[in-house]
């Protein structure tokens, strides 16, 4: 069974993981010093959080596989509408391995639809760049082919 996926952009992580976890009813079940993220029942949502220096708001939204059959058929539904923008395995995204199609839909929402391999020490895998904050790895290619967004704190793209 899918799990949908939210990830929002705060400015303050200590005041939104209070706002969040009274709003939810339950505290988080990941709290790192930059992401937090509510694995919920009721609703069935992942829902995530980060402060790492982009604008506030919905950063994207998803749909999390339970296992690779699943995202395989949720890939091929993507594929077949044209939306597949980047198709990772193994990657390292908010602080978990998983395996991901990145999409964008007409309007320009991104859409991350994945399945979970387990944990990771580290926000992404990609150490930082001259002038970039760490975690700046996953790439989404812009809607039409255009050159490529990247996660990271100077970018509007994201990885998790």
């Amino acid at each position: 069974m899918k799990r949908f996926h939210v990830h929002v952009n705060v400015d303050r992580l200590d005041s939104s993981i209070q706002f969040y976890t009274t709003l939810f009813g339950a505290a988080p079940s990941v709290v790192k010093a930059d992401y937090a993220k509510w694995m919920l029942d009721d609703p069935r949502v992942n829902f995530a959080i980060s402060q790492r220096g982009r604008a506030s708001g919905i950063d994207h939204l998803g749909l999390q596989a339970e296992d690779a059959d699943e995202l395989a058929a949720i890939g091929e539904r993507l594929q077949a509408a044209d939306a597949v923008a980047l198709a990772e395995q193994a990657t390292t995204c908010c602080y978990a391995r998983s395996d991901k199609f990145w999409a964008e839909d007409p309007q320009g929402v991104r859409w991350e639809s994945f399945r979970t391999l387990g944990e990771a020490t580290t926000y992404t895998s990609t150490p930082a760049a001259a002038g970039e904050t760490a975690g700046a790895s996953c790439s989404l290619p812009q809607a039409g082919g255009a050159s490529a967004t990247t996660c990271g704190p100077k970018a509007a793209g994201s990885c998790c």
